[in-house]
């Protein structure tokens, strides 16, 4: 196997990092590489007494490359402790890997310079490959030791400047693969910081990959532009925003599950089954999908779980919540609605349109359809209108 080894803080992992990786495999025809994250890097003292501990930065470049079977994460500078040298290192990983000929040290150029001045820097040549990657200058190398260059482009991104964007409020997201995003946002690393205590982004990312599992394509859009809208309403109506993106995305997690399949997992909220759920077991998805995500997941948010399960028929007490769900899947942007509905959903700056004012509009529509298609009505439905009619 030819092997690369690219060694880092990675504190945190950014988008530089993946591009300088995936650069090096296919220009080096690598097998694998091999990315280890340092406990004390000799070369940044300063950012290693930081709050963020090496654990958390090992799990945030684990989880950025958890697909890419051509990337390893290996933890022994961690385990290790203290300063890491790297000709140690390159020792362990050889002895490890047993690699096809010399593995490729991959540095970059900003620490070329100094490579001769590096701890047994001529046994790290005996054993390893040096290769260098462009990191500040596209310019010439004028370096005094056999070595290889990526012709790799240079891109502005520094784990630095990610955390000072970080600690600043400034925009970061783009510079991190999104689950070390989701990571420091849970974890409020480097000193990100959120207005109040939100749903787990790294619960939402489980529920929204198996939602996009578990329904079509089609069905799954639907379900991200109803997450994306319920949103927005919650925003606007001064409600959790990640609670209604969660309870949007998971809304017809079970819309495809086989009607008996359905039944029984609905019947384990303990409400009663009408006649027109039986009629017609696929209106009781809601009701499975809240059971879903309560024994799958461990969610017990008692709002997002009714919003899920309500958000067929409504209820006469239904959450604001709820509310919301109720309206995105009937309004969200691929559905054809009239264009005074759309206006009165979209247009964040009507100050006199109240939820139960949005809510009562969609209900009228909802029910004039089925109407038209002589299907039967729930009561449920009929009681929800009966009581927004006012408001």
């Amino acid at each position: 196997m030819k092997l690369g080894i690219l060694g880092g803080s990675f504190n945190p992992v950014h988008l530089g990092h993946l591009f300088l990786a995936d650069k090096a495999l296919t220009s080096l025809s690598l097998d694998r590489i091999v990315m280890i994250p340092a406990y004390h890097s000799p070369f940044k003292p300063d950012v290693n007494n930081t709050e963020t501990s090496a654990e958390e930065r090992l799990q945030m470049l684990a989880a950025s490359v958890s697909s890419d079977s051509r990337i390893v994460i290996d933890d022994c500078e961690i385990k290790r402790e203290g300063v890491s040298y790297t000709v140690d290192t390159i020792e362990d990983i050889i002895e490890r890997y047993l690699p096809e000929g010399k593995p490729s040290l991959i540095i970059g150029d900003d620490l070329a310079d100094d490579f001769l001045k590096w701890k047994n820097s001529e046994k790290i040549l005996q054993l390893a490959e040096i290769v260098i990657a462009r990191r500040i200058s596209s310019g010439m190398l004028n370096c005094k030791f056999p070595h290889k260059v990526i012709d790799n482009d240079v891109i502005n991104i520094s784990s630095n400047e990610v955390r000072r964007k970080i600690q600043k409020g400034l925009d970061w997201r783009s510079l991190v693969p999104y689950e070390a995003r989701i990571i420091i946002e849970d974890r409020r690393l480097y000193g990100f910081k959120k207005n109040r205590e939100n749903i787990s982004g790294a619960l939402i990312t489980r529920v929204e990959h198996a939602a996009r599992e578990m329904i079509t394509t089609a069905r799954f859009l639907h379900s991200k532009n109803t997450a994306l809208l319920a949103q927005d309403l919650c925003r606007r109506f001064s409600l959790d925003p990640s609670e209604g993106y969660l309870a949007g995305i998971a809304h017809d997690i079970c819309k495809q599950l086989d009607p008996k399949e359905m039944l029984k997992f609905a019947k384990k909220d303990g409400r009663n089954i009408s006649a027109l759920d039986k009629e017609k077991p696929n209106i009781l998805h809601g009701r499975a999908a809240a059971v879903l995500l309560e024994e799958r997941f461990s969610i017990h948010n008692k709002d997002v779980l009714e919003a899920v399960a309500l958000h067929t028929l409504g209820s006469e007490n239904m959450c604001r919540l709820a509310k919301v769900i109720y309206i995105a899947d009937k309004t969200e942007v691929s559905r054809n609605i009239d264009s005074r509905l759309r206006e009165m959903v979209y247009r964040e700056d009507l100050q006199d349109v109240s939820l139960d004012k949005i809510l009562y509009t969609v209900l009228k529509g909802t029910i004039s359809k089925i109407q038209s298609k002589k299907l039967n009505l729930s009561e449920d439905t009929l009681k929800l209108l009966e009581k927004v009619k006012d408001r």
